[in-house]
């Protein structure tokens, strides 16, 4: 088998159609080196000889797909990631379903959408945790269309290197150090489901308080966002909060949300 395997242009337009028909990503000349790379990585693992070949494995195969969608995603995370989302989280987003659900309800739903290796999950639990007094309760739901992060998330296991960025009050209440790292605390884990996602299929969730989908439809084109935003909006609340990436926005989109600026970060909210 060669040691470089470049997609000639019908085996990359065969590709590309492919991924954004099962997930929305949008691969172009431009990033066609990354899939370039992730699909040399497979078929070594694959044994397979060709990029053709592989492609007839995968549409032959769920199962198969499902491995090579893992591979070609990019899982860059850590805890804490842009504070200034959990800072207005703290300070503006929980205080406002607070007052709007006085009388209705204590229990905050939580969707944290393309949940990587869990580190966003879990640093909102312990923020939760942190700031909630009963008899206010939350609940998340974390998905991925990553089987290999999702179960890196369910373990709730971090070397050293991966806790950088966790208060130390927090490390100490709710991480137990165990033998080449920290293990998340189950009272933290347990308000956590993960699940597998695709996030271009409707997640049957409905009533959630706050979505997190960050960094995630950068990947998208146009209308790919527009469809999960929508799918969003039916996931949510009529009074409820989405934070997407620093980077990313629903400017000119042909959605709902209303942009929200605060004195700690800009969000979007559904007040319908």
């Amino acid at each position: 088998m060669p040691d470089v395997v470049v997609l000639n242009d019908a085996d990359f337009d065969l590709y590309r159609n492919l991924i954004y028909k099962e997930s929305g990503i949008t691969f172009t000349q431009t990033n066609r080196s990354i899939l370039e790379s992730r699909l040399k990585e497979r078929l070594r693992e694959e044994n397979v000889a060709t990029a053709k070949a592989y492609y007839d494995k995968i549409t032959q195969s769920q199962e198969a797909l499902k491995v090579f969608l893992d591979s070609i995603t990019t899982n860059l995370t850590r805890f804490f990631r842009n504070q200034a989302h959990f800072d207005a989280l703290e300070k503006y987003v929980i205080p406002q379903l607070q007052d709007i659900k006085r009388g209705g309800g204590n229990t905050i739903k939580i969707w944290s959408a393309g949940c990587s290796t869990g580190e966003e999950p879990y640093t909102i639990s312990m923020l939760m945790a942190d700031i909630l007094a009963p008899p206010w309760k939350y609940e998340i739901v974390a998905s991925d269309i990553s089987l290999k992060c999702l179960m890196t998330a369910k373990e709730g296991f971090y070397k050293d290197d991966r806790i950088v960025g966790v208060p130390d009050n927090y490390l100490k209440k709710y991480f137990d150090k165990v033998d080449g790292g920290f293990k998340v605390r189950p009272e933290i884990q347990s308000k956590i489901r993960f699940d597998y996602h695709n996030l271009k299929n409707d997640s049957g969730l409905r009533d959630m308080d706050i979505v997190f989908c960050r960094n995630v439809i950068i990947y998208f084109d146009e209308a790919a966002q527009t469809a999960v935003m929508n799918r969003f909006w039916t996931s949510m609340a009529s009074k409820s909060f989405l934070f997407i990436g620093h980077s990313e926005s629903l400017f000119g989109m042909d959605t709902q949300f209303e942009f929200v600026k605060t004195d700690w970060a800009t969000f979007y909210r559904k007040f319908k």
